[in-house]
């Protein structure tokens, strides 16, 4: 069983239009965006980063904004919706505050003896607030006051047709089954405050198709590349397809695709979001990869202005 493994590290997702995008989680939810760079693989779209005051590790939810792409389609094979930390008690003001802004699909519902409300991103994104009593990460204090604002990740909800596998892996990645509630079973781990996986099993639902609303990817920190390079060889010893490690700027990352389907990435902790910015203009202006700096006048043209 691996030891490495510190909770989540980020969240990747794909969104339609990055104005609505970037206005949907600094000025509704609260985050900083801390991060305006491009796709590495696609340097004429953005991703965008958002998170705490420094882009903490189990904190930041990322986008690719792709203009005009088609909203995805609810399936199995995906992550389902993201689970957010806020403080105890605080769940009425974001009921209000949501309502307010005319965000779509607002539920009260619990699971696992929390209290959550979840609610709809602009594409469609399934998110959940989890009130969690004596969370010790800082909320950013932005739009929203740090004293109902969001910590970072509670943890993510995968729907799959069959969870065994993939609840295998987890537990040699180093989880534990935490409890069950309906057709749901919790997975955690004791790490960076984004501690939980839960897998719902559908075994009878259609396949997800990918899109805008979609998660992309889901990632797991480890603390530097000394550990990233033990997870990569423990996973390919026992029998993933494991990438080799990428240069991502702010960390490096390996990525697998999952039994049920779906993208994981182990991302270093290390170096951070303020490599290459001071922490007090983090996600102010566009930062481009080495490989795609010449770029620079031609998508500071193409690429959609941002206003914040």
């Amino acid at each position: 069983m691996l030891t490495e493994i510190k909770g989540l590290h980020h969240v990747t997702s794909m969104a339609a239009d990055a104005q609505e995008n970037n206005d949907f989680f600094t000025r509704i939810l609260g985050l900083r965006r801390v991060k305006k760079t491009v796709n590495f693989d696609a340097p004429d779209v953005y991703h965008l980063y958002y998170g705490d005051e420094t882009g903490t590790p189990g904190t930041v939810m990322t986008y690719f904004p792709f203009p005009h792409i088609a909203r995805g389609r609810p399936g199995t094979g995906e992550v389902s919706e993201t689970l957010f930390s806020v403080p105890s008690g605080s769940l009425g003001y974001w009921k209000q505050r949501l309502a307010a802004q005319g965000v779509g699909g607002l539920r009260e519902y619990d699971g696992f003896g929390e209290t959550r409300l979840g609610f709809r991103g602009p594409d469609g994104d399934g998110f959940a607030l989890v009130e969690v009593d004596g969370d010790p990460r800082q909320p950013y204090a932005g739009t929203v006051p740090a004293s109902e604002g969001v910590h970072g990740f509670h943890g993510v909800t995968m729907r799959l047709r069959d969870a065994g596998a993939t609840a295998e892996l987890l537990k040699f990645m180093g989880y534990h089954e935490a409890g069950r509630h309906g057709a749901t079973t919790r997975f955690a781990i004791d790490g960076n405050g984004a501690d939980y996986i839960d897998i719902e099993t559908l075994a009878v639902a259609e396949p997800a198709r990918q899109g805008a609303g979609s998660v992309h990817h889901v990632a797991f920190a480890v603390e530097d590349r000394a550990a990233q390079l033990r997870v990569r060889k423990a996973l390919m010893d026992t029998g993933y397809h494991v990438t080799p490690v990428i240069d991502r700027d702010y960390f490096w990352a390996i990525y697998f695709r999952t039994p049920g389907g779906v993208l994981f990435e182990i991302a270093t902790n290390e170096p951070g979001f303020d490599r290459d910015e001071d922490t007090a203009h983090l996600g102010e202006a566009l930062k481009l990869p080495a490989q795609h700096a010449h770029l620079r006048s031609q998508l500071e043209r193409f690429l959609p202005e941002i206003r914040d």
